[in-house]
């Protein structure tokens, strides 16, 4: 297997309230993007949206869970100044704050948010991973 992912796909529980909280932040929809499944292009990978349930019965796995599902998806941020933005801004959408932004133990800075479905995100500006000129981490 490559060391590469090329797509998130999120279970929504409603699309259309999903959809507009992403396109809130700015984000435009892929014109690939069709009923049931939206698509945001994010520099060499792709966010999707697709409803709860229907994403469930195609791993074929319950869409009843519970706590922590044990990932996040973070955004690297370019400075303190713009986590705090982010997470002004999510807010403003209807996310939910669940960790104020606030310098963390491993040197950055960051706070973590859930979307309209309970995703986890993570918002943070991280001082030892520059960021290349198409905001992609470099790592030594």
């Amino acid at each position: 297997m490559r060391q590469k992912l090329n797509l998130i796909t999120l279970g929504v529980n409603d699309f259309g309230r999903s959809v507009a909280f992403f396109e809130g932040l700015g984000w435009k929809k892929s014109s690939a993007s069709m009923d049931g499944l939206a698509l945001f292009p994010l520099g060499g990978m792709v966010l999707a949206l697709h409803p709860r349930q229907d994403l469930a019965d195609d791993a074929t796995i319950n869409v009843e869970g519970s706590g922590f599902s044990g990932i996040t998806i973070s955004y690297n941020a370019k400075s303190e100044k713009e986590v705090d933005d982010v997470l002004q801004t999510v807010k403003e959408l209807g996310a939910t704050i669940i960790k104020p932004a606030q310098k963390v133990y491993w040197g950055g800075y960051s706070g973590y948010f859930k979307d309209l479905d309970g995703h986890l995100f993570e918002v943070a500006y991280n001082p030892f991973w520059p960021l290349d000129e198409h905001d992609n981490i470099v790592l030594p």
